[in-house]
């Protein structure tokens, strides 16, 4: 009996951490916005960025390793994580701002695929991003990262400057700054 509360403990405690990231069945609560809490971090400076490829709803595709000779704001979202659709509008923005000068690239996690973010972009007129598919999270876990949001800058080499894991106030003038370190 005691091995038998025990496994039944383990298996609850694994499911409760396991949830905190995972798709749920629900979409996210519209109502309630999240906090942008994200931080710049460095520790991953340097850093070559992951060899993926990624598709669209349309079926085209996209080689990460091709992106070298501008900036990527690479962006890792679901539709379903409150922060991610805390600062999609915020990309958005930031990408019409940029213009080509950096490559804002939001890819989903969403393991739906098209069939979450088609509507979710619609929507929400995203106009200025692209829909990126990733349902089998190859960059989350090549980032070693278990979280969403996850975005990484990286350089016109394709070297990491920086990351930020959570949500992140991209119209701030901290982000403009952050953001120029790679185009200078």
């Amino acid at each position: 009996m005691p091995r038998l509360f025990l496994v039944s403990l383990t298996c609850a405690l694994a499911l409760a951490v396991a949830g905190c990231d995972r798709e749920s069945e629900q979409a996210a609560q519209p109502q309630a916005a999240a906090e942008l809490t994200g931080t710049i971090d460095r520790t991953s400076a340097g850093e070559a960025m992951p060899a993926v490829e990624l598709t669209d709803p349309s079926g085209a595709t996209l080689a990460t390793a091709d992106l070298k000779g501008t900036p990527v704001l690479l962006n890792l979202w679901a539709t379903w994580c409150v922060p991610c659709v805390t600062e999609m509008p915020l990309l958005d923005r930031l990408a019409a701002d940029l213009g080509k000068d950096v490559r804002v690239l939001t890819v989903s996690q969403d393991m739906t695929g098209a069939e979450a973010v088609e509507p979710f972009f619609a929507e929400r007129n995203l106009g200025n991003l692209p829909q990126w598919l990733d349902p089998e999270n190859t960059l989350g876990v090549l980032a070693q990262e278990s979280g969403l949001p996850l975005t990484v800058l990286y350089d016109a080499e394709g070297k990491e400057v920086w990351r930020v894991a959570g949500g992140y106030d991209w119209a701030g003038a901290e982000a403009r700054a952050a953001i120029a370190e790679a185009t200078t």
